[in-house]
C-alpha cells in the first residue's frame, strides 16, 4: 500500500508539472465559459446530478480534463464539440474562472450506515480490499491538491461521483496516469461507490 501511494504521488506530481506552465486568466475564462452554464450552472453548480459541479475545482485538474476531452483522451458524449477549438491557454483560463468560484456545500440525506462506510473508505480506505484512503490524495476536507492535479471532491454530485467511479472501474474512462483510479475503482463494490459519493457530497 505504501508503494502504491508513493507511486501515486510521484505520477500525479509529474502530471501537475506538465500543466503548471499555463497560468489561467479568470476574466478571460469567464467569457469563454458562458456556454458551460447550460450544464454546469451559472455559478458552477449544476442542477442535474450527472453533470459535475465545477465551482471551486482545482484549476490544474480542470484544465487537464478540458485538454483531455479536446484531444480525445477522455470521451464525454455531452461535451462533444464543446472544447474542440480550445487552446491550452483557453483551457487554463476557463479552469481559473471556475477555480475562483465558491464551491458547493452539499446536504446529505442518507442512511447513517452508508455515511459511516463512506467515511471509513474516505479517511482510512479498506486494507483488506487494497483500497487506499481517498483523503491521501483528495485531502481530509476534499479540497484536492492543485500541484499534484488531485481534484476537489467536496460537495460533488452523488450521481456524477458514482458514474465516474463506475467508468474507471470498467475502463471506460482511462485518462488517469498509470491507471491509478482504474485500479482503485475496480476494487470497490457498488455499495462502496454509493457510500463514498454520499460522504463527499457533505464533506467540506
Amino acid at each position: 500500500m505504501r508503494k502504491f501511494l508513493a507511486s501515486l504521488a510521484m505520477t500525479l506530481s509529474v502530471v501537475g508539472a506538465a500543466h503548471a506552465e499555463f497560468k489561467g486568466d479568470a476574466a478571460a475564462g469567464r467569457e469563454m465559459a458562458q456556454s458551460c452554464a447550460a450544464c454546469h450552472g451559472a455559478e458552477g453548480i449544476s442542477a442535474v446530478g450527472m453533470f459535475p459541479n465545477l465551482a471551486g475545482q482545482q484549476a490544474s485538474y480542470l484544465a487537464k480534463q478540458i485538454m483531455d476531452i479536446r484531444d480525445g483522451e477522455r470521451m464525454v458524449a455531452q461535451m462533444a464539440g464543446q472544447v474542440d477549438n480550445f487552446s491550452d491557454q483557453d483551457a487554463a483560463d476557463v479552469a481559473a474562472y471556475y477555480a475562483n468560484m465558491t464551491p458547493n456545500l452539499g446536504q446529505v440525506d442518507a442512511d447513517p450506515e452508508v455515511i459511516a462506510r463512506g467515511k471509513e473508505l474516505y479517511r482510512a480506505g479498506d486494507m483488506a480490499k487494497g483500497i487506499p484512503a481517498c483523503a491521501a490524495c483528495h485531502t481530509p476536507t476534499g479540497q484536492g491538491i492543485g500541484t499534484a492535479v488531485y481534484p476537489a471532491l467536496s460537495g460533488q454530485k452523488t450521481d456524477y461521483t458514482v458514474s465516474t467511479l463506475q467508468a474507471f472501474a470498467a475502463g471506460e474512462r482511462a485518462n488517469d496516469p498509470n491507471a491509478i483510479m482504474r485500479s482503485i475503482a475496480s476494487k470497490m463494490s457498488d455499495r462502496d461507490m454509493q457510500a463514498v459519493s454520499q460522504y463527499v457530497l457533505g464533506l467540506h
